[in-house]
């Protein structure tokens, strides 16, 4: 009779190799930090377009750098801001 080297294991674990389980530990680990990054990516790529605790004074400092009013109205814009 042939005999096969995990013949003999019984258990939950029979028919794993410790370095099959290191392996998959390592994948999930690999997994987790892709994601991590992939999400962490995007959250900054959003957040250096928007000006987010003042939006309204940042589109009033590039209207007035484009020309679009002129001081007056930008420092009313800063003065009802404020």
């Amino acid at each position: 009779m042939m005999w096969h080297h995990w013949a003999g294991r019984v258990g939950p674990y029979a028919g794993w190799h410790p370095g099959a389980i290191i392996a998959l530990v390592v994948l999930a680990v690999l997994v987790g930090l892709a994601i991590w990054g992939i999400v962490a990516l995007f959250r900054h790529g959003r957040s250096g377009r928007v000006d987010r605790g003042n939006g309204a004074m940042a589109t009033a400092r590039e209207r007035y750098a484009r020309g679009e009013i002129d001081k007056e109205a930008f420092d009313q814009i800063k003065k009802d801001l404020s």
